[in-house]
């Protein structure tokens, strides 16, 4: 602990990083976001970054942010920020927007050149005073004249001295928020492990911002932020799709099958193929195919050869696989597809987040091609939500989409490392020797799952058909037969519907007093809107609430349950097809909607908002 006295002890704190692309704001909001979850806050990050690949240094097309809320009960990064940390002056004008009217902003003093203003289309040259910023609540840091001073004797000339910028705000947010230098320096000698000269510069960097804080500041309180009370382990901060890799390898060890991975690049789901890539020791095989077409066939062709088959895309990839999923479908093999969702349709807003492919997913495809879709809820759950998939895909013989979005993708949370005996054994249906002598047919189905059997080629006696023609009940033999195909598909559709029977059943919060109102989402909104049913209960608006994970097939008890509240509102961030599909399971019920494709989450405000408006009338 710092010799601090003016110390203020706070829950959470929101802090926004915003620079240049080229300023590092990722990496230094990233490793505060990490040494605060090993202090034992939780932690929710969004990473806000533009789709231009370098638009010019200064302007403010450039500029990329980072917002990250710490603290006790955090569910979302935060409506606004308590601290900006704005590296130039386009970052401070973009990002003031932001920040509340009472907080802090940490601003390179030095980067107020005329050049700059001129490119962030500043009408004067003071543009503190030009912005209407109250100047007890900005820090002006003369960081190129500190960087020169510190790195002096390193031999480091003037452009690789101001690479290390973000280090030394990275140094002062540490001094205020009373976050130790020595676990910052923990995670650079990691990151530069192979390059000491580069590690012992950014670590003087990283100290001598905490020091012009300690030393220059004083007057300014220093915050320490209060932890929360979580279960003993080793916590780390983990992304939604390095979660996603890492849960679909946790499927593979539980199921007994190796994992496969065919994908093509595309933002934002391209971290999932670099993760599974570096996996070769855990017996992962990523390859990376030509297209999204191709991504999709060689995982069907590696689940039947009995792999773990597995394909990522986002939106406009979802679009290119729907022949390949359908194959998948009538071959009835075991297939997870990972679709991160951003925006659209065609290329829209690759970097921004959206809700908008459920649809898609849901009837994407030509003639009755009925599959299981489940959908994240946050950083952490992708880990749990890409293991579940693979656990009904491989159980039940069907392929899975999994939705997740680019905003819990890329952002972040506290993450604690489980144990293997936390998640079940997932069991394969292969037929045995016995059941092949016994007369084993292909398409024998399991009971009331009516899942059929994986028959791995060179399984003795248990030789078949498979493919995109219809195939007979009993045989597997192709078939045109009327009654048949009427038979198959009554069977692909009864063998996703018993799904139910494996899943959780709907159990909505704040439930205990009855209320006539629920609010509901599904996927990655789940923070934004908890917290919003929260705050509304804490006001004494009493609403239910709860957030689907599972929409083909709903819970069991899912209908039911819904049809006992008087008020229905659906928050999501597309114009309402969750809305619209529960809207087909509840004829003459009115479904409530709170919409918004903007590119970005929620704000909690909003939901708040939404919800009061429609209690009121």
């Amino acid at each position: 602990m710092s010799e601090e006295t003016n110390v203020k002890t706070i829950d959470r704190v929101v802090i926004r990083f915003a620079g240049d692309s080229g300023d590092g704001m990722q990496l230094a909001g990233n490793i505060f976001s990490n040494i605060s979850a090993g202090e034992g806050n939780e932690i929710s990050t969004f990473p806000d970054y533009p789709a231009e690949i370098r638009a010019p240094q200064g302007s403010l097309s450039g500029v990329s942010g980072y917002q990250v809320s710490v603290g006790k009960d955090v569910h979302t990064p935060g409506d606004a920020a308590d601290v900006l940390v704005a590296m130039n002056p386009a970052a401070l004008k973009t990002n003031l927007k932001y920040l509340r009217p009472d907080g802090i902003i940490l601003c390179d003093e030095e980067s107020f050149t005329p050049a700059n203003l001129k490119k962030a289309e500043y009408a004067t040259e003071d543009p503190v005073t030009e912005l209407g910023i109250d100047p007890k609540r900005i820090m002006l840091v003369p960081m190129a004249t500190l960087l020169k001073n510190t790195l002096a004797d390193s031999g480091l000339n003037q452009q690789a001295m101001m690479k290390c910028k973000n280090m030394l705000a990275l140094g002062v947010i540490c001094w205020l928020f009373d976050r130790p230098v020595e676990s910052v320096l923990k995670k650079l000698q990691a990151k530069f492990a192979k390059k000491p000269a580069v590690y012992e510069a950014n670590a003087k960097v990283v100290q001598a911002g905490w020091d012009y804080g300690h030393n220059t500041h004083s007057s300014m309180p220093v915050y320490r932020i209060e932890t929360s009370t979580s279960a003993p382990g080793t916590y780390i901060d983990i992304t939604g799709n390095t979660a996603t890799a890492w849960g679909l390898i946790m499927a593979s060890e539980k199921s007994g099958r190796p994992l496969f991975l065919g994908s093509y690049p595309i933002t934002p789901a391209t971290d999932i193929l670099h993760e599974l890539a570096k996996r070769k020791d855990l017996g992962v095989k990523a390859i990376q195919m030509e297209d999204e077409i191709a991504g999709v066939c060689s995982a069907i062709g590696a689940s039947y050869a009995g792999r773990l088959a597995v394909t990522s895309t986002s939106g406009p990839g979802l679009s290119l696989k729907s022949e390949g999923i359908g194959l998948a479908v009538m071959a009835e093999l075991p297939l997870v597809v990972v679709d991160v969702q951003r925006g659209g349709p065609s290329t829209g807003l690759p970097t921004k987040t959206e809700q908008t492919d459920l649809m898609q997913a849901l009837y994407g495809r030509n003639g009755e091609s009925p599959l299981c879709v489940v959908a994240a809820t946050s950083p952490t759950d992708c880990f749990d939500m890409a293991f579940n998939a693979a656990k009904i895909a491989v159980e039940h013989m069907t392929p899975v989409i999994l939705l997740t979005d680019a905003f819990i993708a890329n952002g972040s949370s506290a993450w604690r490392v489980p144990e293997e005996n936390d998640y079940p054994e997932i069991k394969p249906h292969f037929p045995t020797a016995e059941q092949i002598q016994n007369g084993w047919k292909p398409y024998d189905r399991t009971g009331e799952d009516y899942a059929r059997f994986w028959a791995v080629p060179g399984t003795e006696g248990a030789m078949h058909r498979v493919g995109g023609l219809e195939k007979d009940f009993n045989t597997s033999v192709i078939s045109t037969d009327g009654p048949n195909h009427q038979k198959m598909v009554d069977a692909r559709r009864k063998k996703v519907a018993a799904i139910a029977n494996d899943i959780p059943l709907m159990e909505p919060l704040f439930n205990e007093e009855n209320p006539d109102t629920i609010l509901i989402g599904w996927g990655g909104t789940y923070g934004h809107l908890r917290t919003a049913a929260t705050a509304l209960n804490a006001e004494g608006k009493k609403v239910a609430f709860y957030q689907f994970k599972y929409i083909n097939p709903l819970p069991a008890n899912a209908i039911e349950t819904l049809k006992g509240y008087k008020r229905i509102i659906v928050a999501e961030l597309n114009t309402g097809m969750f809305a619209d599909y529960l809207q087909m399971h509840l004829p003459g019920k009115e479904i409530l909607r709170i919409n918004k494709v903007e590119g970005q989450p929620f704000l909690v405000k909003e939901i708040v908002e939404g919800v009061k408006k429609f209690m009121e009338e």
